[in-house]
């Protein structure tokens, strides 16, 4: 399985995954989102100020939470002109009957009241400003909770504002992105405290929100511009600010008009910080995020196309990636599939740090990756396998070398038949018959073979070293041809200078053999060059490489010619001699070739 189309089921999952959305996806692209967050440069904010009841300020003020004179004391010596968030819940009367010291101290602050939407109670219902809906009315567009914990009428008449405090963090990561900006509880819609803080502190009097077929479109305040949200009314939350921090301790005494302070606890054990792209932050600091995202303008879009544009950029990238790596070279296919990989990475970087635009292609580059290694291996294995049955088919009558070429350039092995013109030789030892006597009436069998092996692994390098193929042994004949399966455009005076070769390597081991008092070895060699059938001969389980023809027949009867001619080692058919382009050349007869009705030219090597 190692075609183009078995890498096709990874793109296909891909593309299910998409669509699916199972939780590994989902923390893989909100892992992709959080990466892009922490890339914008850090901003700093003026007008928002967070201010901590950090545990110093219990150690003065005493134990948690505190009577609500306290809060008043700390409100009534603050400068008239900002506006005061209290991200603190006031939904019971105090305690400790003070009410109406903190209800004193807001009457004279502009301040904004939280309220907390709750599961587990099905009541709560508080005054508030109404949202106007334009468009179908449709309370599944909101997120509804069953109750509501308002602050007291005594507090909350005079509060400029009223917003509920709520953020449903992603699953099955646990961070907060996003949060709502108009929420229903007990049957109502209620703003977010964000939302209302944003109201209060651009003095618009209300709110619209539009809801079409599939859910909220947009919120607007007053007459500003809308801001869009998803179809639950949620925007993403900007989490790149940092924002100046004082104690409820420091808060200033002089005028700074235009500020929003934002109120929370921060006391170890009183409040837990809440998972956010950029670290763990407490709940009024997260307020703070939002209500600056919302001050700001800043909106972090994911449009509806972005949804089929990840699916497009799986079977964009994925399809070409496969082609590069089945069509180009290794290095070409490795420097396109990165090329491919770094378009994908760059569009989206790009669409977010120009506009904020969140285009998720974590997915896409996951399975590009996964489809690349998949294909490189399958591209590997199968080149790994045919160089392996490249070298166990030719690594035994081909030299090193030419084995070599064939691995690296498989396109030059044209397996299966194909007609070419070649040269072939024939070489077998003349007079074999004395030196098998001597060996049997020495009572020497393995001395024979030892000699017939010594003397063919000489005439095989000879060829090898000459780029001929050994075809096979014939007990003591070799046959080898030259011009396939790689090319050799002087293929007939490689075929005759291997033969001069040969019979020079004889005479030489003839010296050799003198002490031994063997009769001498001699060799007939016939050579003929001409057309023939090359390639792969055989059955389905055992095949060979070789030629067939009536050229290569030819060769053949050449050889067993020369012992009809005494003193003539070498016969070369005319059609050698025409092909040869050096060399001195006797011609020695015409015979008679079987199957032939013309008779053939024979010559001899003279130099």
């Amino acid at each position: 399985m190692t075609k183009w189309w078995s890498v096709l089921p990874i793109i296909i999952i891909g593309c299910y995954l998409q669509i699916t959305q199972p939780d590994p996806v989902k923390t893989l692209t909100y892992g992709y989102y959080d990466y892009l967050h922490s890339t914008v440069e850090v901003n700093e904010v003026d007008n928002i100020v967070l201010v901590n009841i950090d545990e110093e300020s219990i150690k003065q003020e005493g134990q948690y939470p505190w009577p609500r004179d306290i809060v008043a004391k700390y409100l009534n010596g603050a400068p008239v002109g900002n506006l005061y968030v209290l991200n603190v819940l006031y939904s019971e009367p105090d305690r400790f009957g003070k009410d109406i010291e903190l209800a004193n101290a807001l009457a004279k602050q502009a301040v904004v009241l939280s309220s907390a939407p709750t599961n587990q109670l099905s009541e709560g219902v508080g005054t508030f400003v109404g949202v106007a809906t334009l468009g179908i009315q449709e309370h599944e567009a909101l997120y509804e909770f069953p109750g509501l914990l308002y602050p007291i009428d005594d507090l909350s008449s005079w509060a400029f504002g009223v917003g509920a405090t709520v953020s449903i963090p992603d699953q099955p990561t646990g961070v907060v992105r996003k949060a709502p900006l108009v929420i229903r509880a007990n049957g109502v819609q209620y703003p977010s405290l964000a939302l209302d803080t944003t109201r209060v502190f651009a003095g618009e009097p209300s709110y619209q929100m539009k809801v079409g077929s599939n859910g909220v479109e947009w919120v607007r305040i007053g007459r500003q511009p809308p801001i869009t949200t998803n179809s639950v009314s949620e925007i993403n939350i900007a989490f790149w600010n940092k924002f100046r921090q004082i104690s409820v301790l420091d808060l200033p005494k002089e005028n700074t008009q235009g500020t929003v302070y934002i109120l929370g606890i921060t006391a170890e054990g009183y409040s837990n910080p809440v998972p956010t792209p950029m670290g763990a932050k407490y709940p009024h600091e997260v307020q703070g995020h939002l209500i600056h995202t919302l001050t700001s303008g800043v909106q972090i879009q994911q449009p509806d196309w972005s949804g089929v544009a990840s699916l497009g950029l799986i079977l964009i990238s994925g399809l070409s990636i496969l082609g590069l790596v089945y069509i180009a070279p290794t290095i070409l296919s490795a420097l396109g599939s990165l090329i491919v990989l770094s378009g994908v990475i760059g569009g989206s970087y790009w669409l977010w740090s120009s506009d904020f635009v969140f285009l998720d292609v974590s997915l896409a580059v996951l399975i590009s990756m996964l489809v690349f290694a998949q294909s490189s291996f399958n591209k590997y294995y199968t080149t790994y396998k045919l160089k392996e049955q490249i070298k166990k088919q030719f690594g035994t009558y081909l030299s090193p070398d030419m084995v070599k070429m064939l691995q690296d350039d498989p396109s030059l092995l044209k397996l299966g038949g194909e007609r070419k013109e070649m040269s072939f030789m024939f070489m077998d030892i003349c007079g074999f018959t004395p030196i098998s006597e001597y060996y049997k009436n020495n009572n020497d069998p393995e001395g024979l073979v030892e000699l017939v092996n010594k003397f063919l692994d000489l005439q095989t390098k000879i060829i090898l070293n000459n780029n001929g193929t050994v075809d096979k042994y014939m007990g003591d004949c070799i046959m080898a041809f030259w011009n396939a399966p790689l090319p050799c455009d002087n293929h007939a005076d490689m075929a005759i200078k291997t033969s001069v070769e040969i019979i020079e390597a004889t005479k030489k081991l003839n010296e050799e053999l003198k002490p031994l008092n063997l009769p001498p070895i001699n060799v007939g060699i016939g050579v003929n060059t001409g057309e023939c059938i090359v390639g792969n001969m055989g059955s389905e389980v055992r095949f060979d490489y070789s030629v067939i023809g009536d050229a290569v027949n030819l060769a053949a009867r050449l050889e067993s010619q020369t012992r009809n001619y005494p003193g003539v080692d070498l016969l070369l058919s005319e059609f050698t001699h025409r092909a040869s382009t050096h060399g001195k050349f006797t011609e020695v007869d015409r015979i008679q070739v079987k199957g032939k009705t013309e008779k053939v030219t024979i010559f001899t090597n003279t130099e």
